[in-house]
C-alpha cells in the first residue's frame, strides 16, 4: 500500500469517526430536543441593561446535624429535572467532540498505519517481479547496429539493462547466477544492474564515451557489465535475478538482489574513451 493510499484511507477513517461522534451526540439529546431558534430583541436587551438589580436575599444556612432540613421556600422551589429536559450542555458537547475527534482520529490513524505496515505487498512495485517488456525489443535498444552498448534505464525496477553474451559467462564472477536472460541459441542476453553505487548508494549514471558507469558522488567506476574498475566501491554493482515468461517478456525480480565480488578477469574493456567525470 502506497503512502498516498494510506493517507487517503486515514482521512476517510477520521471522517467516519467524526460523523459517528456527531451522530452519537445528537442521538443523546433525544427526539424532544428541537432546534434552537429565535430572534434578538434589542428593546428587551435595553430594558435588561437599565433594570436595577433586586436586593439579594440571604437565607441562613441550616443548622448542623443529621436532622437539618432546607427552608420550606427552597424546598418548594426545587423541581426535579429529567434527563430529556436537561439535554446536553455546551460544555458537554465540546468535551465529547474534542475527545471523539482527538481520540478517534489518533487511534484511527495509528491503527491504519500499523495495518499498512503489516500489509503484505502482493504484487507490483519495487521489491517484486516487474515485467520490463518483450525481450526482443529491449535487446534491439541495448545493442544498436554500430556495435556499441546503449544501456536502457527501467525506472520501475531502478535498473540499467545491459547486454551479456553466453560466451562471456564462463570464468566470470556471474557464472552460475541467474543474472542473464535470453542468451540461448547464440542470441545476446541481457543483465539488469541496480542503479545505486555499492559504496554509499548514489545513483550511478551511464557514460557513453567511456562505455561504463561512473558515480558522481565519490568517483567509483564500473564497466558496462557493472564490474568494478576503480574508486572506493567494495565490489561490482549489484544486479537482479532475471527470467523470461511464456510470452517472451523479460521479468526483473527486484526482490532478488545478487552481489558479486570484484572481478579478477573483466568480461568487457573499460574505459573505451574519455571519462565523464
Amino acid at each position: 500500500m502506497s503512502a498516498t493510499a494510506i493517507f487517503v484511507t486515514a482521512l476517510i477513517g477520521i471522517g467516519i469517526l467524526v460523523a459517528a461522534g456527531v451522530f452519537a451526540v445528537a442521538w443523546r439529546r433525544g427526539p424532544s430536543a428541537g432546534p434552537i431558534v429565535g430572534e434578538f430583541d434589542k428593546d428587551a436587551a435595553k430594558r435588561d441593561v437599565s433594570r436595577k438589580p433586586e436586593p439579594e436575599t440571604t437565607v441562613p444556612p441550616p443548622e448542623a446535624g443529621d436532622d437539618a432540613e432546607l427552608p420550606a421556600a427552597l424546598e418548594d422551589a426545587r423541581e426535579p429535572v429529567s434527563a430529556d429536559d436537561l439535554g446536553v450542555t455546551r460544555r458537554m458537547f465540546l468535551n465529547r467532540a474534542a475527545l471523539g475527534l482527538f481520540g478517534g482520529g489518533f487511534l484511527g490513524t495509528l491503527s491504519i498505519s500499523m495495518l499498512a505496515f503489516f500489509w503484505p505487498k502482493l504484487k507490483g512495485g519495487f521489491g517484486s517481479k516487474i515485467n520490463a517488456g518483450p525481450l526482443a525489443d529491449l535487446r534491439a535498444q541495448v545493442v544498436p547496429g554500430d556495435g556499441s552498448i546503449q544501456p536502457v534505464f527501467f525506472p520501475e525496477a531502478q535498473a540499467w539493462l545491459v547486454p551479456m553474451g553466453a560466451a562471456e559467462l564462463p570464468g566470470s564472477s556471474f557464472e552460475g547466477l541467474p543474472v542473464v536472460a535470453g542468451a540461448e541459441g547464440g542470441e545476446q542476453g541481457l543483465m539488469a544492474l541496480w542503479q545505486k553505487c555499492v559504496h554509499l548508494g548514489c545513483r550511478v549514471p551511464e557514460c557513453l564515451s567511456s562505455q561504463g558507469f561512473e558515480c558522481p558522488c565519490h568517483g567509483s567506476k564500473y564497466n558496462f557489465h557493472g564490474e568494478y574498475d576503480s574508486g572506493p566501491a567494495p565490489r561490482n554493482m549489484d544486479r537482479f535475478a532475471l527470467e523470461i515468461d511464456s510470452q517472451g517478456n523479460l521479468i526483473i525480480d527486484t526482490g532478488a538482489v545478487l552481489e558479486t565480488p570484484r572481478a579478477v578477469v573483466k568480461t568487457i574493456a573499460y574505459p573505451q574513451g574519455p571519462s565523464c567525470l
